[in-house]
C-alpha cells in the first residue's frame, strides 16, 4: 500500500517497554513516544496492551489502591498531553481500570481528556497464557470517528477468535482496526501473529495497526514485532524485534461506512509529504532466540536493581553460553565467573573455563572445593550419589555466599533437556536467582553457541566460546570418567522425546509411534514426571518455547498415575 499525498491519517505505533508497576515511570514514556510522534507528524499513537501500569500484573490487579493509581495517571496523562501540545492526536493508550473489579482496558485521549474506553474483559488472578481459556471476552465492540476515518479498537486476544469482537467489528466496517498487544515472545510466533493479523484484516476488510510491547518481565520476554496489514493482507510496516521503535506510516483509509459510537472529529487535512514505510528485516530462529535470552536477562537485572551476576565456570557448554549471554546483557565489567574444581575435574574443563573468561574479558577466579567438600564428608558417611551430590551443593553454598558477600545475583545453567529430567542437584547447581536457558534444550543450546562464535568471527571478533566446550561429550565430573551418557540418553534422542512429550503434548504411544523404541520413552516419561518437585523449586527464567515449565505446564506433584495403569 503506498503513502499517498490524500492520506487522511499519519499512525505511529509506539513499541516501548513499560515496567510493572511503575505507573509513573511508563506514563512518563508514553509522553516522551507522543512528543515524539508529534515531531513526525502523527495524527494517532497506539500504545501496547496494559502499557501504563506494565503486563502482566498478576495479583496487582487485585488490589484497589493500584487499579486507582492505574486511573488517575491516565487521568494526568490526557491533562498533561494537552499541555505539552498533543491535544489534536489522537493517543490510544492501554490501563487497568475498575468497575469494583479490574479491567483490562484501552482509554483513547483526545483534547485533554479520556474520550472512550474499551474494555477487553476482567483480570482476575490467572496466568497469562490461562486467561483465554477461563475468562469471558469483551464487552462488545467500540468504534470511533476521528479525522472523518471509523476506527475500531480490539485488544490482543480479540483477534484470536473468529467469533466474538472480530466478528461484530466484520460487520461495523471501519475504515481501521487497532489492536494493542501484550504478546510474549516464543520461537516461530512472529510468523504466527502476521497470519493472524493478516487473516483478521481479510476477514474485517480493513487495515490492522497491531502494537505489541518489548522487554522482559519475570520469566516473559516480549519481543514488540508491530506491524501494519492492510486490508488485502498486505504488510505494510513493521518493527524490529527486541527493541524499542516508533512506527510512523501514512494510512490511505476510507471515510465514513460504519456507525461510530463516538464522533472526536468529522475531519481533517489530508498530509502534504508522505513517509516511505518500512519494514525490518526478519530474525534467524537461532537468534531470535539468543536476542529473547539476552532481553530477559537484561531486563530482570536492571529492573529489579541487581548490579551483578556471578556464576560458575565449568568449562561446559551451558556455564559458557550463560556467561556469553551475560556479557551480551550487562557488559563484561558486570559478569563474574568462578571456576570451583574438584578433585575430578580434568585439566581441561580448568582450561576451558579460563579460556572462556579471558575471551569474554570477564572477572575470573577459582576456588577449590576439595578441603569444603572433605570437610562434609568427615561430618558424616555419605557414597555414590549422596557423596557426589556434596560436590554440587558445596559449589551452590560458595555462588551463594559470594552473591551475599559481593551482591552479585547467582545465574543457574541448567538447560531444559536436564530440568525435564531432574539431572540437577537441588541446593547445588540448582541455585540461583535467575536461568538464562531454562527453556532451552541442549541440542539448542549447542546451536547457539555455534551461531554465536560464527557472529563474532564475521565480526573480526575473538569467538568466546572454546571450541572443546562445544565438542567434548558432556559430563557432571562429580565421579572418575563419569559421562551425561551414562544416567540419560544421547541428547538428540532425549531432545526429540521431550519436545514431542512436553512441548507437543504427545503420550507414550504417540511418541513410540514416531520411532521411539518403547522401554526408553517409558523411562523417559516417568523421569520428568517424577521431576517436578525439583523444578518447582528452580529459579525463574525466559520462556523462549511454546511449553515452558512454570509458567505453561504444572504437573502433580503426588501422583501414581502411569501411562497404562
Amino acid at each position: 500500500m503506498p503513502s499517498l499525498p490524500n492520506s487522511k491519517l499519519r499512525l505511529a505505533s509506539a513499541q516501548i517497554n513499560p515496567i510493572v508497576g511503575d505507573i509513573k515511570g511508563n506514563v512518563a514514556k508514553v509522553l516522551e513516544a507522543v512528543l515524539d510522534a508529534k515531531s513526525e507528524g502523527a495524527n494517532l499513537v497506539l500504545f501496547p496492551e496494559m502499557v501504563v501500569t506494565g503486563y502482566p500484573v498478576e495479583d496487582l490487579a487485585l488490589r484497589p489502591a493500584f487499579r486507582r493509581a492505574s486511573i488517575d495517571a491516565t487521568k494526568s496523562l490526557a491533562t498533561e498531553l494537552l499541555a505539552k501540545g498533543c491535544g489534536e492526536i489522537l493517543v490510544c493508550v492501554g490501563f487497568l481500570d475498575d468497575d469494583g473489579r479490574p479491567l483490562n482496558s484501552i482509554a483513547l485521549i483526545y483534547g485533554g481528556e479520556i474520550k472512550a474506553k474499551y474494555v477487553k474483559r476482567h483480570l482476575p488472578n490467572y496466568g497469562v497464557f490461562d486467561e483465554f481459556r477461563n475468562f469471558a471476552a469483551g464487552l462488545g465492540t467500540l468504534v470511533v470517528r476521528f479525522r472523518g476515518v471509523d476506527i475500531g479498537v480490539a485488544i490482543c486476544e480479540d483477534i484470536w477468535r473468529d467469533e466474538g469482537p472480530m466478528h461484530e467489528l466484520a460487520s461495523r466496517k471501519p475504515g481501521l482496526v487497532l489492536v494493542p498487544n501484550g504478546s510474549p515472545y516464543e520461537r516461530s510466533k512472529d510468523d504466527l501473529r502476521f497470519e493472524l493479523v493478516k487473516k483478521r484484516a481479510l476477514q474485517i476488510g480493513a487495515p490492522i495497526l497491531y502494537t505489541n510491547m518489548f522487554g522482559g518481565q519475570d520469566d516473559l520476554v516480549f519481543d514488540g514485532d508491530s506491524m501494519l496489514v492492510d486490508e488485502s493482507g498486505s504488510l505494510v510496516a513493521r518493527s524490529p524485534q527486541f527493541q524499542r521503535d516508533l512506527l510512523v506510516v501514512d494510512l490511505p483509509v476510507r471515510e465514513g461506512g460504519a456507525t461510530p459510537d463516538l464522533v472526536i472529529s468529522e475531519s481533517g487535512p489530508s498530509i502534504s509529504s508522505a513517509i516511505e514505510p518500512r519494514i525490518a528485516s526478519s530474525l534467524t530462529d537461532t537468534e531470535e532466540i539468543w536476542s529473547a535470552l539476552v532481553l530477559g536477562l537484561r531486563d530482570y537485572i536492571e529492573k529489579n536493581g541487581f548490579k551483578s551476576v556471578v556464576l560458575g565456570l565449568s568449562g561446559g557448554i551451558d556455564s559458557a553460553v550463560v556467561a556469553t549471554i551475560a556479557v551480551d546483557a550487562l557488559g563484561k565489567d558486570r559478569v563474574f565467573g568462578v571456576s570451583l574444581p574438584s578433585k575430578y575435574s580434568s585439566s581441561h574443563s580448568k582450561s576451558d573455563a579460563a579460556e572462556l573468561a579471558k575471551n569474554l574479558g570477564i572477572n575470573f577466579r577459582t576456588i577449590e572445593i576439595e578441603p569444603v567438600v572433605e570437610g562434609y564428608l568427615k561430618a558424616t558417611t555419605l557414597q555414590g550419589l549422596a557423596e557426589e551430590n556434596v560436590q554440587a551443593r558445596v559449589r551452590g553454598s560458595l555462588l551463594m555466599g559470594l552473591s551475599n558477600q559481593e551482591g552479585h545475583l547467582v545465574l543457574a545453567t541448567g538447560n531444559k533437556s536436564e530440568l525435564a529430567v531432574g539431572y540437577s542437584t537441588l541446593y547445588g547447581d540448582a541455585v540461583g536467582g535467575y536461568a538464562p536457558i531454562k527453556d532451552v534444550f541442549k541440542v539448542d543450546v549447542w546451536r547457539l553457541a555455534k551461531w554465536r562464535n560464527l557472529k563474532a568471527t564475521t565480526m573480526g571478533e575473538i569467538a568466546p566460546i572454546p571450541e572443546s566446550s562445544i565438542t567434548k561429550e558432556p559430563s557432571a565430573e562429580l565421579r572418575p570418567g563419569q559421562k551425561d551418557s551414562d544416567s540419560i540418553p544421547d541428547y538428540k534422542i532425549l531432545d526429540e522425546i521431550l519436545e514431542l512429550y512436553i512441548d507437543k503434548g504427545g503420550d507414550a504411544s504417540a511418541i513410540i509411534d514416531a520411532g521411539h523404541e518403547k522401554s526408553l520413552v517409558e523411562r523417559i516419561i516417568q523421569l520428568v514426571d517424577r521431576a517436578e518437585y525439583k523444578r518447582r523449586q528452580y529459579p525463574p527464567g525466559p520462556k523462549v518455547t511454546p511449553i515452558a515449565f512454570g509458567k505453561d505446564r504444572r504437573l502433580p506433584m503426588t501422583s501414581r498415575w502411569r501411562e497404562g495403569n
